[in-house]
C-alpha cells in the first residue's frame, strides 16, 4: 500500500477513468445524527444503546443487512423508528468534511471522468442529501442501499453504479472510502481501493482488503489524481 508520504510518485496507480465514492463520513460528517437515530432505535427495541465510539466502530453494513441481525424478527419495526428519528433532522445536520466540494468540483470538471456514489444509505436519502448541497450535479450516478439487488460491498452496487458510464469494474475506477466495507468492496470488484480517512490505518486494521493507497483528506486526492 502507498501512502501520503509517497504520493508524489503514483506510478503504481492507474489514471482513472471513473471515481466512486462512499458518501457518509468519506464526504459528509453525519455520525451525530446516525448515532441519534441508531440511540433511539436501540432504547425503542429495549436494547443497550451503542456509544459513538462503538457506532463509529460497528456501523459498516447498511440497515437493511445488519439490522435482522441486531434486532431479528423485530427488525422491520427498528427500521421503522430508525428511519423516522433519522429523516427528521438529517438535512439539517449535514455537515460536509473540509475539502470535499471543492476537491468534486474540480474532478467534475475533469474531461472524460465519470464520478458516482455508492453508499449503504438509503438511496432515496442519499439522493436527498446530495441535492441539498447542490452536489447531486457532480455525479452521473448515486446508488444507496435497496437500489441494487444488493448493497455494498456487494459487486452489484459497483456494477449499478456504473451502469450509465460505459465502463466495467476494475483498476481504472478508483473506490474512494472511509472503513473496511469500502475497501472490501473495491477488492471484490477489482478496482483500486483508496482508502482516505483523518488517521493512517494500523498495520492489520484491512487485513484482506489492503486499500492501494491511503489518503488523509480530500486534498490529498486531487493530489493523487493528478499524480496519476
Amino acid at each position: 500500500m502507498s501512502s501520503d508520504s509517497g504520493r508524489n510518485g503514483a506510478g503504481d496507480i492507474p489514471r482513472p477513468r471513473a471515481i466512486l465514492f462512499d458518501w457518509d463520513n468519506t464526504l459528509v460528517d453525519t455520525w451525530v445524527v446516525i448515532h441519534h437515530a441508531l440511540k433511539t432505535t436501540f432504547e425503542a427495541m429495549g436494547q443497550k444503546p451503542w456509544t459513538l465510539a462503538e457506532a463509529k466502530d460497528r456501523v459498516r453494513e447498511s440497515a437493511r443487512e445488519a439490522f435482522p441481525k441486531l434486532f431479528g424478527a423485530r427488525s422491520e419495526e427498528a427500521l421503522k423508528v430508525f428511519y423516522a428519528t433519522y429523516e427528521a433532522d438529517h438535512l439539517e445536520m449535514l455537515t460536509p468534511l473540509p475539502g470535499a466540494e471543492a476537491m468534486l468540483k474540480a474532478l467534475a470538471g475533469e474531461p472524460d471522468l465519470f464520478l458516482g456514489l455508492v453508499s449503504n444509505k438509503k438511496g432515496t436519502l442519499l439522493r436527498l442529501e446530495a441535492e441539498a448541497l447542490g452536489w447531486a450535479p457532480y455525479f452521473g450516478s448515486m446508488v444507496g442501499a435497496n437500489d441494487a439487488v444488493k448493497d455494498k460491498p456487494s459487486p452489484a452496487a459497483v456494477e449499478m453504479a456504473l451502469a450509465s458510464s460505459g465502463l466495467i469494474s476494475g483498476p481504472e475506477v478508483w473506490f474512494v472510502g472511509d472503513t473496511d466495507i469500502d475497501m472490501t468492496c473495491a477488492v471484490a470488484t477489482g478496482c483500486t481501493a483508496i482508502l482516505l480517512h483523518p488517521d493512517p490505518p494500523a498495520i492489520t486494521e484491512f487485513a484482506g482488503c489492503e486499500p492501494n493507497h491511503y489518503i488523509h483528506g480530500c486534498d490529498a486526492l486531487i493530489e493523487l489524481f493528478q499524480a496519476s
